[in-house]
């Protein structure tokens, strides 16, 4: 059911996530427009009490703020093209996955056609969307965001990272890479483990045991990198060198993959290399500033 006092919002692009998002500011109680290439995926939005534009034109002349969610950066532009003239003076929030130069490109795009641009990166899966596990970023003018933030939180916890563009696609990758290392490690642990007869079961509580004590370890590894000075208050980097070359030798001797403990090996002995030995581990920092194009062939 709408609220009177609440401001309107449209959507466009009804995928999975379109669809979230746009139920959710329903819910909320904003007056919600959607429109989407293909009419009929607004079906049930419309039973919950959606306006569906005609057409996009329409769509974006309806609300002050449209959320656009679609494939690409290729199908924003495809689709906003044509609808220049009703794009001047609305906010424009784009929520679909890109990178940070197609984000900061897109909000030159959108200046020059007289509208207000953030960029975002959703945090979450459709189902979390209105809820606080749903998480929000976005980046571009505060005063763009803040003139909407009230509207926003209907989505879930909403976040503002700064005016670069770019910012809510690298903190997004920056996340993947968290995710992907998180996952990776777990599943060599768990090979590692079953050829002793331990299932991933048994193995996973010890194993967020591991991943939420180390975590505990960032904001002090923080300090350390962003003062560019690494004192080995736990242990030093040659030490820590020893132990991946046991967990090399461990796996080798189990008959499971080496290929991701080598990987961490080989940038700490490059380290070691240039003198960080006897620094504490967040001294890496150094090796993944490098660009990687001349290492290519390196085992």
């Amino acid at each position: 059911m709408s609220n009177e006092n609440a401001s309107p919002v449209t959507v466009i692009g009804l995928g999975l996530m379109g669809r979230a998002l746009a139920g959710a500011f329903l819910k909320a109680g904003h007056p919600t427009t959607v429109w989407n290439r293909t009419s009929v995926k607004a079906d049930q939005l419309v039973a919950a009490g959606a306006h569906l534009a005609p057409t996009l034109a329409d769509a974006l002349q309806a609300s002050p703020l449209t959320i656009i969610c679609v494939t690409d950066y290729q199908a924003v532009y495809k689709l906003l093209d044509a609808n220049e003239p009703s794009l001047r003076g609305t906010t424009l929030i784009n929520l679909t996955s890109g990178d940070s130069a197609q984000a900061r490109e897109a909000a030159g795009w959108a200046e020059q056609h007289g509208a207000h641009y953030l960029d975002g990166a959703i945090m979450a899966i459709p189902s979390t969307i209105g809820t606080p596990d749903a998480v929000i970023l976005h980046s571009g003018p505060h005063s763009d965001f803040h003139a909407h933030k009230a509207t926003l939180e209907a989505l879930g916890t909403v976040e503002h990272l700064g005016p670069d563009h770019g910012l809510a696609s690298l903190y997004d990758t920056a996340g993947l890479t968290m995710m992907w290392s998180v996952l990776n490690a777990w599943l060599h642990g768990t090979a590692l483990l079953r050829t002793a007869g331990i299932d991933a079961a048994t193995f996973a509580p010890f194993a967020q045991q591991i991943a939420t004590g180390v975590a505990e370890w960032l904001p002090g590894y923080a300090t350390q990198i962003d003062n560019d000075s690494f004192p080995a208050e736990v242990s030093t980097l040659e030490t820590d060198a020893h132990t991946m070359t046991h967990l090399i030798e461990e796996s080798e001797a189990a008959g499971i993959n080496t290929e991701l403990p080598r990987l961490i090996k080989a940038m700490a002995d490059r380290a070691i290399a240039a003198g960080h030995g006897s620094d504490q581990y967040p001294v890496l920092i150094k090796e993944f500033t490098k660009p990687s194009h001349n290492r290519q062939g390196q085992r």
